[in-house]
C-alpha cells in the first residue's frame, strides 16, 4: 500500500479505527468515520520502515471497496468543525483540563505526550491537536472524531478528560490501555 501511496501526487492514505478483528489476516470489522493521512516522510533503515504523517480531513466511508491488494474504500468528506465565538474559551478550559491530566497521569504511567506539548495556534488546528494529546483510549477518541461542533468536541473531551484522570489517581492507569488498532486503506475522493 505505501508504494501506491509514494505513487500518488497527494501521498494520502485514510486511517480508521478497527471495530473487531486485526489488521492482518481480514475478517475484521471497521469503524465507517477516519481521517486522511498525508504523508510527511518516509525513511527505511534495517528493515524498518518509519513514516510521518500529519492528520487532515475527517471522512466517512461511502462504501468498502475490495480489498485486493489492500483495503480500499470510497469516501466522503465530512465538514470542518462549527466554531463559534465561545470556541477559544471553551479550547482554553478543556486545554487546562487536558494539560493538567497528563501531568498527573504521567506520573502512574507512560504517556506519548507531555504535558507541554506545543500545540498550533490556528484555532481548529490546536483542538484536533488537543484531543490528540489526550490520554484516552481509541473509542473515545473515536467519539471525538464523530464530533459536529467545537463546542461539542470540547465538552466531551473535558468530560473523557476528566474521567481518565481520575482512573489514573486510583490507580487503574493500565485499564486505559484499550490495544485498539488503526487501519489503513486507500481512499478514493471525487475530484475537488
Amino acid at each position: 500500500m505505501l508504494l501506491s501511496v509514494l505513487g500518488e501526487s497527494e501521498h494520502e492514505f485514510g486511517v480508521v479505527l478497527i471495530e473487531r478483528g486485526s489488521e492482518v489476516g481480514g475478517g475484521d470489522a471497521r469503524f465507517g468515520v477516519g481521517t486522511v493521512a498525508r504523508v510527511v516522510s518516509v525513511e527505511q533503515s534495517a528493515g524498518l520502515i518509519v513514516l510521518l504523517a500529519t492528520g487532515g480531513v475527517r471522512f466517512e466511508v461511502v462504501r468498502w471497496l475490495q480489498d485486493d491488494p489492500f483495503p480500499r474504500a470510497e469516501v466522503r468528506e465530512l465538514p470542518a468543525l462549527e466554531l463559534d465565538e465561545s470556541t477559544p474559551a471553551e479550547l482554553g478550559a478543556a486545554e487546562a483540563v487536558v494539560r493538567a491530566t497528563i501531568s498527573r497521569a504521567s506520573e502512574f504511567v507512560e504517556l506519548a505526550w507531555p504535558a507541554d506539548t506545543e500545540l498550533s495556534p490556528e484555532l481548529a488546528q490546536r483542538i484536533w491537536q488537543l484531543a490528540g494529546i489526550a490520554p484516552l483510549n481509541s473509542l473515545d477518541q473515536y467519539a471525538l472524531l464523530r464530533s459536529t461542533t467545537a463546542s461539542g468536541l470540547l465538552t466531551r473531551l473535558v468530560e473523557e478528560a476528566e474521567g481518565a484522570d481520575l482512573l489514573f489517581t486510583a490507580g487503574w492507569g493500565s485499564d486505559l490501555e484499550d490495544g485498539g488498532e488503526l487501519f489503513f486503506l486507500m481512499i478514493r475522493r471525487p475530484p475537488r
